[in-house]
């Protein structure tokens, strides 16, 4: 096998062998001018989820294809390995659905609570991460 041919073969061996997140990269919607989508965005990646950003003229309709029920709506929406992630939802969350596999459309974090991922400063409030689903059902995932 040549160097070149050896290096290709490597290199694919340790991308099948990473963890279920570098296959899971996704696409982040977003109003062209919202700066907290994209510090959302750079938390991602420095937690291991690649994260292209498209920006949406009608964010409504983006939400509505993707079955984000509109009490639960934030920001940014992005679509990750099949799953909906709504809002500031932090990347430890979204690894753990990409896990686990869960029977839910995705998680949201409705608003923009300060202190979440992409909302950092000098206050932080609590704020839930919501699952939801097909029928509409939701519950909390989490609390932070």
């Amino acid at each position: 096998m040549t160097k070149p041919l050896y290096w290709a073969a490597a290199a694919l061996a340790v991308s099948l062998m990473s963890p279920v997140v570098a296959a899971a990269d996704g696409v982040m919607h977003k109003d062209p001018y919202c700066g907290c989508c994209t510090a959302w965005a750079e938390h991602m990646q420095k937690n291991g989820v690649a994260m292209q950003s498209r920006n949406e003229a009608d964010m409504s309709a983006v939400k509505s294809r993707l079955k984000v029920p509109a009490d639960l709506r934030s920001c940014h929406t992005a679509e990750i390995g099949g799953y909906v992630f709504e809002g500031h939802v932090p990347a430890d969350l979204v690894k753990k659905v990409l896990k686990d596999k869960p029977k839910i459309v995705g998680l949201a974090v409705p608003g923009m609570p300060m202190g979440s991922p992409g909302m950092e400063g000098p206050s932080k409030q609590p704020y839930q991460v919501l699952s939801f689903d097909e029928q509409g059902r939701r519950s909390v995932y989490a609390t932070r």
